[in-house]
């Protein structure tokens, strides 16, 4: 195949532009927040799980706390009605057994209020631990909504340049000829389409030619399309090829 040195000197740049392409491909495609995102998620899923166990001993606690607190309520309820009684009473019998329910009555609110205390105790320490998870999950969102901000603007940043390259690619491509361009599709469908000759170095495998094969290259025509024997890329000639 034949082609101008010019349209040669352009795959040049189609290919300095496919590079650019599959870099901003693969940038979008690997935002470098995502890693880490992915380590959050998994432990905001703990967290969540512990917070749970966490609000599951606050809530039994509260339950228990009002539970005592009730029973409070019946027992100075019945000391009332007792104490009403007593205080009109007449009855030897009736104002004994009242002195003595009044008697267990007072025990029984001890008892209550000894285990109130208790259970309120536990209840503190159970709502600073579902405060301490609460904290630590919201200081594991707040990075996480950091990150994935950033990972939006890394993909749009890559996008914007995918979307450049591929203009810019397409407005250098229409001017390779069609048959050379296609040629070039098809190798850099395996690798680079095309590389410079820069002082008997190929650019795209940094392959250094053979004095056998550097005469190949110095015998054909000047609009010939010669091939790297390396890497098998359209080898671009120029005035730095060392020919």
């Amino acid at each position: 195949m034949n082609a101008s040195p010019a349209n040669q000197r352009l795959l040049l740049e189609v290919s300095d532009l496919d590079a650019r392409i599959r870099r901003a491909e693969h940038a979008r495609a690997n935002a470098p927040q995502a890693a880490r995102i992915k380590e959050l998620l998994a432990q905001r899923q703990v967290l969540s799980q512990e917070l749970a166990l966490r609000l599951g001993v606050r809530d039994d606690l509260r339950t228990e706390l009002s539970r005592i607190e009730s029973d409070v309520e019946v027992v100075d309820a019945r000391r009332e009605r007792d104490t009403g009684r007593l205080a009109v009473s007449s009855n030897t019998k009736e104002i004994a057994g009242l002195e003595h329910e009044l008697e267990s009555l007072a025990r029984r609110k001890s008892e209550l209020e000894d285990g109130e205390i208790l259970v309120m105790e536990r209840l503190e320490a159970a709502e600073a631990a579902v405060a301490e998870q609460e904290s630590l999950i919201a200081t594991t969102n707040a990075e996480g909504a950091e990150l994935s901000a950033g990972a939006k603007r890394h993909v749009a940043e890559a996008t914007a340049e995918l979307e450049a390259a591929t203009r810019d690619r397409t407005a250098v491509a229409q001017n390779v000829a069609d048959d050379l361009l296609a040629l070039y599709d098809r190798i850099s469908q395996r690798d680079n389409g095309a590389g410079e000759l820069v002082r008997r170095t190929c650019s795209a495998c940094n392959m250094v030619l053979s004095g056998t094969d550097l005469q190949k290259v110095r015998a054909a025509a000047p609009d010939a399309v010669v091939h790297c024997p390396e890497c098998g890329c359209i080898l671009v000639r120029g005035e730095d090829s060392g020919l």
